[in-house]
């Protein structure tokens, strides 16, 4: 079967392979079809050591996708073949990825697809879905409380927007000027140019919490949050804490409820998102786009 990964060991180059298909699925898994499966910049860490997803090279990356049930394991309930499915899976139980036509795929990380959305729209979900419900989850904020979310524009921060907003918060984000109007159409209160070195100086201070999706804006970010608040950083350097305020990393876990009412909210049009479709053959030029930040905002979103 067509892939895109590594090609072996030690390898940092994502390339076309030619892959064997998944083996038959064990206890508590599944085969899938993959019809389309995201990308997102956590995806190079996959090949150089910085997550370990358990890939056992030669192998497809990719850690989300969206695919019609092929084979079920032992063991596996409320799932048939032919179901269509979304999932963020890791570790990946058979040393390999989403970014193939076919994936093995724990059945307790999945979430049927209501009917609806298609494929390339849900597979833009998962992570960045899970990201942003997580984050959200860890700060409890009431409604009526002012979130700080630095990169709304980009795929998990437009996410955040959309879900704080939703749940009554009052969300000013850092964006290009370009997302101005797609933020506030989401629900975003204020929209702050993060091009503008003094843009720490142009938001109100006094916000209740930050959520932090740009690398090396924490420091900036916390100097705004009040006494006794709180900020969580996706971008691993959360700094230290200070007058009070709750500072911490968050690293995204699979939830198959969650994203179960992600894929509802998406079917029901309470949540939008911005996919690229890109063929899976040219994949590899993605990639590099993907781990550049050169996607302007969207979503790069791989069809088999």
């Amino acid at each position: 079967m067509k892939a895109i990964g590594v090609s072996g060991p030690g390898k940092t180059d994502v390339v076309l392979l030619d892959l064997p298909e998944p083996p038959p699925p064990g206890r508590g898994q599944i085969v899938v079809d993959v019809e389309a499966a995201g990308m997102g910049p956590w995806d190079r860490l996959l090949n150089t050591g910085g997550w370990d997803v358990g890939l056992r090279p030669p192998a497809a990356l990719g850690v989300e996708g969206v695919g019609r049930v092929r084979a079920v394991g032992p063991g596996v309930q409320g799932i048939s073949v032919g179901d269509r499915v979304v999932a963020h899976d890791a570790p990946l139980p058979g040393g390999s990825g989403f970014w193939a036509e076919q994936a093995l795929v724990t059945a307790a990380h999945v979430a049927l697809v209501p009917d609806g959305p298609e494929s390339v729209v849900v597979a833009a979900l998962p992570v960045n879905g899970l990201t942003a419900v997580q984050v959200l989850e860890t700060l409890a904020l009431t409604a009526g409380k002012r979130l700080l979310i630095i990169n709304g524009g980009g795929s998990t921060g437009a996410l955040a927007v959309q879900l704080a907003a939703a749940a009554g918060l009052e969300v000013t984000a850092t964006a290009s000027p370009s997302a101005a109007e797609r933020l506030r159409d989401f629900g975003a209160s204020e929209v702050i140019d993060y091009h503008d070195p003094a843009w720490p100086e142009r938001a109100r201070t006094g916000f209740d919490a930050a959520l932090i999706a740009a690398p090396g804006t924490a420091s900036s970010a916390l100097s705004l949050v009040r006494d006794g608040g709180q900020l969580v950083s996706l971008t691993s350097d959360a700094p230290r804490s200070e007058r009070g305020i709750a500072s911490t990393d968050l690293y995204v876990r699979p939830d198959a409820a969650q994203l179960a009412r992600l894929a509802t909210d998406l079917a029901h049009g309470r949540l939008r998102v911005t996919p690229e479709p890109v063929p899976l053959v040219d994949g590899p030029s993605a990639y590099d786009r993907v781990a550049a930040g050169r996607t302007a905002g969207r979503k790069v979103v791989l069809v088999p």
